[in-house]
Order: structure tokens, then C-alpha cells, then sequence
């Protein structure tokens, strides 16, 4: 199937570009001296990752149970559940585990770290647990100097946990959008993350694990010394925000939404598209930054971006389609009822999320169509 024949909205993947964003993340990571453990959470697709570990990654990072369970079921043994294990959840990764599964989760409190260790024990499995911790001040996790790690790490006890390592996320990188900036949080995570392995070390505890990564300091990282993994995910289709931040480049946009026109507001200047906020997704990422893309860029059905048209508001099945600062009062001939175009997003895993699959785009313009799941 052409991507013409496509029925709209639906979201498409150009194969030779997220090919491309695969090859070069897999090489800075060669280059560096490191593992790499993709997050798939941004493309949640069997294909995706498949071409991932076939251009050199070791192991995969999910965001939820379901992903780990989808992705062990397809082949993928080695697992790291990157959020924080909670007791509801044990029984799950316990399933898991008893499958043969090669799972590692996280924690960032005593409460946890303990729940952890009495369900193993309780259960005859050991988990193998990393402690989350906190480099930026974004998120979750424990400050690398707090006497908090050191009783996390005793309270994950043996038979029914082991130590794995420490685990940290500088989300805080999505707030740069200047070379040195990014180069510099590359570094803080790589350093405060190196800082407490080493703690742990020197009081006596393993840490075999040392993992850091987002895409922004994965783009900028200089040294990697002390890591022995990156993680990363967005990468694999970038998008609006990495634009912005300036870790990609606009044709580095492997996914964007197909739409087709479906009517005007010409006094408005507004050409309406059957690709609403439930296609694009509602994340306004780009509201805060430098360049704010609505919901979305506007390109060509080739995917080439059409200067100063985005997707400007946008209702659960209609998004308008506007010039940028003007009213184009002649947007009828620009973009006629029945013209196809596609929207490059402003994040890849919301977007995402809005589709049970993806089609994939070979440079002859066929497609194939790839499944993808949602759910925890």
C-alpha cells in the first residue's frame, strides 16, 4: 500500500530516517565505551526495537509491566523496569521473573526496597533491584550524597533481593537548549550517578550497574567514565521538543501524523484537518521553549516541512491548520479540500500513544503496517 492510500489520520514512520537516529545513537554509545539499553517506551513496536538490538543494543528499558510482559513475549530477555516498584506490582513482575525473564526493577525508599525483599523471600525468587537516583532535581530518587541510599541498600536484602546497581534519569535536559548547557548535564548526570555507585562500593555493597541516559545528554555527552550503560528513547523518532532543544535537526523526524483536509475557514485563514488533539496528542511541549509548533509542523505528504504553517488549535477530531502571524485569506488553493499532509509532532511518545500501530515508509513509498500496544 502506497501512503497515499492511507486512511487518515494515521501515524507513519519513515524507515530510512529512524534507521539513521538508530545507527547514529548506537555509534556515540560504541564510541564511548558504553552499553546501550533503549527505552521503547517512545515506540512501544516489536519492529522498532528489533532494529535497535540489531544495530547493537544490549537489553531493553520499559515503562511499564506491560511492555516488559509484550516485549519478553517477542523474544526480548533483558528487561529494566525503569519506574518505581511498588508492592501492588510485585505479583506481576514475579510472573515474569518465573518465566525466565531476566527483569530488573527500581526503588527509591526503605519502604519499597523492604516490600521488595520480604516478597522475594516470601516467594523463593530473588529480584534483582537498582536504586533510582537523583541527579537534576526532576523527578524521583535519592540525592547521591544522602544517607538515604546507604539504608536503601540495606534494606534490600538477601534471598529475596539482590543489589543490581543505581539507576539515573536527568529529565531536567529537556528544560536546555544550548550546547554547553546540555554538555554540562551530561556530565552532572554521568558524575553524580558515578558518585553513588562509588558510596556504595566503599561501604561494602556491589554495584555492577552504573545507568544513566536521556536523548538530550546522550546527544552531548562527552565522557562516559564510570557508566557502564545509557538509556535513551525518544531518539529513535526525535521530535518537536528535541528540535527545539537542538539535538536534531527537522528531516531527523522519523513520525509524524498523515491528515487530509477536510474543509476551510477562509476569512479565518484556517484550513481544517481530521487530525485532532487525538491524533497529535495534547502535549504542547513546544509552548515553553524558544519555537512553539502548536500542535504540530506542517509538512508535505513527502514529509518535507512547509515554512510557517502549523497546526494551531485542535479539537478531539479537527486540527487547524494556520499561517503562523498572518491570515492566509487564499489557504483554500494552498491546501485544497482533499490534500494529504503530514504533522511532525511535538513529542514522539505522545503521539504515539495515540495509535495501536504504526506505518512504516520504505523510500519507494510503500508502506507496512506495525503493531504497537498501549496499557500498564
Amino acid at each position: 500500500m502506497l501512503i497515499q492510500d492511507l486512511m487518515t489520520p494515521t501515524a507513519v514512520v519513515d524507515k530510512s530516517i529512524m534507521q539513521h537516529n538508530i545507527d547514529a545513537m548506537q555509534a556515540r554509545m560504541n564510541q564511548l565505551g558504553v552499553n546501550f539499553r533503549p527505552h521503547v517506551k517512545t515506540s512501544k513496536c516489536i519492529e522498532v526495537v528489533r532494529a535497535q538490538v540489531a544495530a547493537g543494543a544490549k537489553g531493553i528499558t520499559v515503562s511499564t509491566l506491560k511492555e516488559a510482559e509484550e516485549f519478553f513475549s517477542a523474544g526480548f530477555n533483558d528487561i529494566l523496569y525503569a519506574v518505581g516498584m511498588v508492592q501492588p506490582k510485585l505479583k506481576q513482575a514475579l510472573a515474569l521473573i518465573q518465566r525466565g525473564c531476566d527483569l530488573k526493577i527500581l526503588t527509591d525508599s526503605v519502604a519499597s526496597a523492604s516490600a521488595i525483599s520480604e516478597f522475594g523471600r516470601e516467594n523463593g525468587v530473588t529480584f534483582q533491584v537498582l536504586i533510582e537516583v537523583d541527579t537534576d532535581d526532576h523527578r524521583s530518587g535519592i540525592k547521591p550524597e544522602s544517607d538515604q541510599l546507604l539504608d536503601v541498600a540495606h534494606a534490600i536484602k538477601s534471598p529475596g533481593a539482590s543489589l543490581a546497581g543505581v539507576m539515573t534519569h536527568a529529565g531536567a535536559s529537556y528544560d536546555l537548549d544550548e550546547t554547553s548547557a546540555l554538555i554540562a548535564m551530561a556530565e552532572q548526570e554521568r558524575s553524580r550517578c558515578v558518585v553513588a555507585a562509588m558510596r556504595l562500593r566503599q561501604a561494602g555493597f556491589p554495584c555492577p550497574i552504573v545507568s544513566v541516559g536521556s536523548t538530550p545528554t546522550g546527544m552531548s555527552a562527552l565522557s562516559l567514565e564510570g557508566v557502564t550503560e545509557f538509556r535513551a528513547g525518544v531518539y529513535v523518532f526525535f521530535d518537536l521538543v528535541m528540535h527545539n532543544i537542538g539535538v536534531c535537526q527537522m528531516d531527523d523526524i522519523a513520525l509524524s501524523v498523515l491528515t487530509t483536509v477536510i474543509g476551510h475557514q477562509e476569512e479565518k485563514g484556517w484550513a481544517i484537518v481530521d487530525a485532532g488533539w487525538m491524533a497529535t496528542s495534547r502535549d504542547r511541549g513546544t509552548q515553553k521553549q524558544k519555537v512553539d509548533f502548536g500542535y504540530g509542523q506542517v509538512c508535505d505528504l513527502k514529509g518535507k516541512p512547509i515554512d510557517g504553517y502549523h497546526v494551531t488549535s485542535a479539537n478531539q477530531e479537527h486540527g487547524i491548520i494556520s499561517r503562523v502571524g498572518q491570515i492566509d485569506r487564499s489557504i483554500a488553493k494552498t491546501f485544497p479540500v482533499g490534500t494529504m499532509l503530514r504533522i511532525l509532532p511535538n513529542h514522539a511518545c505522545a503521539t504515539g500513544a495515540q495509535f495501536s500501530s504504526f506505518h512504516a515508509i520504505s523510500p519507494d513509498g510503500n508502506t507496512a503496517k506495525w503493531s504497537r500496544f498501549n496499557g500498564w
